[in-house]
């Protein structure tokens, strides 16, 4: 898979390597950021390698370290891969907490929905957030996604199945919202 490099005023979204998996673990391996996610927990570094490993390899997935441009540090991650069940692209994102509340979330989320319309021409992106996470609630609402469903998720942090509120994030609705602001 041809991942391209994309850079953002403080970020650079790019391929992940074999050199990211600490960065991975320190951020999964947290459970303030498990709760909110589908991963593993707790974290290790078999399952950041494993993760790296299968994402190279896989169709129509683009996966991408979120790199800090000041000190080429990984804070996060993000991506999108298509679901042949739903024939859609879905995606995610999570950031290390320690940097979270800075807008790196919405600034990867912007540069990847635009390189999802503009450069493999989606029409639309399917995301959820798990109903008691506000954070994604709000980064997602900024970005111009909108709520089409709910489902139960298994969260294996809390060891249940919770609520994940289902999102669609259209190019029209992106552009516009990108437009407004």
């Amino acid at each position: 898979m041809n991942i391209e490099e994309i850079k953002t005023e403080r970020l650079i979204l790019r391929k992940w390597t074999l050199d990211d998996v600490d960065a991975i673990v320190e951020g999964l391996n947290d459970f303030d950021t498990a709760k909110n996610l589908t991963s593993p927990f707790p974290y290790t570094a078999e399952d950041a390698k494993s993760f790296i490993l299968n994402s190279l390899n896989k169709e129509k997935y683009y996966p991408f370290a979120i790199v800090l441009k000041e000190n080429n540090k990984v804070i996060g991650g993000t991506g999108i891969e298509f679901n042949p069940d739903l024939q859609i692209y879905k995606g995610g994102i999570w950031l290390n907490k320690k940097y979270t509340g800075k807008g790196y979330g919405t600034e990867a989320w912007k540069a990847r929905a635009k390189y999802m319309f503009e450069k493999l021409n989606l029409e639309e992106i399917i995301n959820g957030y798990f109903e008691f996470n506000d954070d994604s609630k709000h980064m997602q609402e900024k970005v111009g996604y909108k709520v089409v469903d709910k489902k139960f998720t298994y969260c294996p942090a809390l060891g249940k199945e919770v609520v994940e509120i289902v999102t669609k994030l259209s190019k029209k609705d992106f552009y516009d919202k990108l437009n407004n602001n």
